[in-house]
């Protein structure tokens, strides 16, 4: 994972004389290096931007460097707001406008005409605030004393979502094979989504990978089931099917690691030359932070290695996932949540077991997998969908549980959520609005972090809560509509 960083640009003038812009540098400098030590990641204080120059210059420094993940700007003093507008105009990193000053309380013995001076952030930053508006560029506004928590966790939260938006713009999904046929909802327009969103989203034959998994040696398989062993319980004797899955993993990370991608895709209808459909091998690698989507769902995939980056630093609880079931009794509804194979052991609440299994679907060697139950918890699912001529991203808050019934015959890992509003009322929601069947579930990423991802990423968002109702739902998508189709 890259190491990323904020720029603190803060906004005065020539106007009040060099003291006073010595006082702003040096307190600008003095709240990055306290920020720093509290937020996620860095923030560094970049330039007291004076002139249009020097504005123009740190955004055009930003966009280039790689490690910058987004700008921070405030208004120590009034900074007139036609100094912006071409550094602005041109910045194409996430921009959060923190809207505070350096002292939290007025000072009553020395309140004077120059401690106004110094301190007019309350009208500087309304200035700032109007040349955003003028320009319509996708911002987050913070307002709150730099020094109170809640106001930092925000600032926090809004820079995992930048980062979110960092991995995005250079994400790179290695397809094998095409998606499962007839489906739809894994379909998507791959110029507009690397327009959009800055995927690149390739395809590479089976053929390759098979290439690359007769090259494995069995001592690198050996290595590989070290590792296994030190992560999981072995509950298999079939420990030739365990090695096999070893053998895929080696062959795909490989692949990944060689192209620089971060997701990839296959469908257990594309596994010429292969005897078991990847299971454990895909599991693993999502558990590194890699992204996944079974069918050749490249747009789940990309976002599942997107809420992981976003939830890094946290317990790295994002997955691949499928609603499968219900469980409809009076007073106790829950969806429960699985795939034939694949979903990543971060949600585990326990030590995941490695088992074989037959795998009714996909005709080939009984594959192993992890089996375990997921962790109860707060939740989203989210679910990336192509309206034709926009993208939606749709966001449900959910509530994990332990799964109320063992089922001991099921040989997948599975989590079992309570959705908001309600089971029945969520699915009508769910439906109504396009999700797919495949979502990216994350105890880490808040709708927040999605909501601020979307925005600075200019797509539409939805979200399902425990007020939305399916008449509020169809009003909101059919306004929401009509206001896409004029940007």
């Amino acid at each position: 994972m890259k190491q990323y960083q904020f720029w603190f640009v803060v906004g005065s003038q020539f106007l009040y004389g060099p003291e006073v812009l010595d006082t702003v540098a040096a307190r600008a400098a003095e709240m990055a290096e306290k920020l720093s030590a509290v937020l996620p990641y860095p923030l560094v204080y970049k330039v007291t931007a004076k002139t249009n120059q020097e504005i123009a210059q740190v955004c055009k420094e930003a966009n280039y460097e790689d490690s910058c993940a987004g700008v921070i700007t405030w208004c120590h003093t009034f900074s007139p707001s036609k100094m912006w507008i071409n550094g602005l105009a041109d910045l194409r990193k996430p921009w959060c406008h923190f809207a505070t000053q350096y002292n939290r309380e007025i000072p009553n013995e020395e309140i004077d005409m120059d401690f106004m001076n110094l301190n007019q952030a309350a009208h500087g930053d309304r200035e700032h605030g109007f040349i955003g508006a003028r320009l319509r560029k996708p911002r987050k506004v913070i307002a709150g004393f730099w020094q109170d928590e809640a106001v930092q966790q925000r600032i926090g939260s809004w820079m995992k979502a930048a980062v979110g938006v960092a991995v995005s713009k250079s994400m790179k999904v290695m397809r094998f094979g095409d998606n499962m046929r007839e489906v739809a909802v894994t379909e998507g327009d791959k110029v507009e989504v690397q327009a959009k969103l800055g995927w690149q989203v390739n395809t590479w034959a089976v053929g390759d990978l098979v290439r690359e998994m007769n090259a494995v040696t069995e001592a690198e398989i050996d290595a590989m089931m070290a590792r296994y062993a030190e992560r999981y319980d072995m509950a298999t004797g079939k420990l030739d099917h365990v090695r096999y899955q070893a053998r895929e993993e080696i062959a795909m990370k490989k692949m990944l690691e060689r192209e620089g991608c971060m997701a990839f895709s296959n469908t257990f209808q594309d596994l010429y030359g292969m005897e078991q459909l990847p299971g454990l091998a895909s599991q693993d690698l999502m558990a590194q932070g890699y992204g996944y989507g079974g069918e050749g769902d490249w747009k789940v995939s990309a976002m599942t290695a997107i809420l992981k980056a976003m939830g890094e630093g946290g317990n790295g609880a994002s997955a691949f996932m499928e609603d499968y079931t219900y469980h409809l009794e009076k007073g106790r509804e829950y969806s429960l949540g699985a795939h034939m194979l694949e979903v990543c052991p971060s949600v585990a609440a326990d030590r995941p077991r490695i088992e074989v299994h037959p795998l009714g679907i996909g005709d080939r060697e009984d594959p192993a997998r992890l089996v375990f139950e997921g962790k109860p918890g707060d939740a989203i699912v989210v679910s990336l969908i192509d309206m034709g001529g926009r993208l939606r991203l749709i966001c449900q808050d959910i509530h994990c549980v332990k799964p109320i019934l063992p089922m001991p015959n099921l040989p997948v890992a599975r989590v079992m959520w309570q959705a908001e509003p309600s089971l029945t009322t969520g699915v009508e929601c769910w439906i109504t609005a396009g999700g797919a069947h495949h979502t990216v579930l994350s105890y880490d990423v808040t709708a927040q972090q999605m909501k601020d991802w979307c925005a600075i990423m200019d797509i539409e968002f939805v979200h399902i809560t425990k007020d939305t109702t399916v008449e509020s739902l169809e009003h909101d998508l059919f306004l929401s509509d009509l206001a896409w189709k004029l940007k």
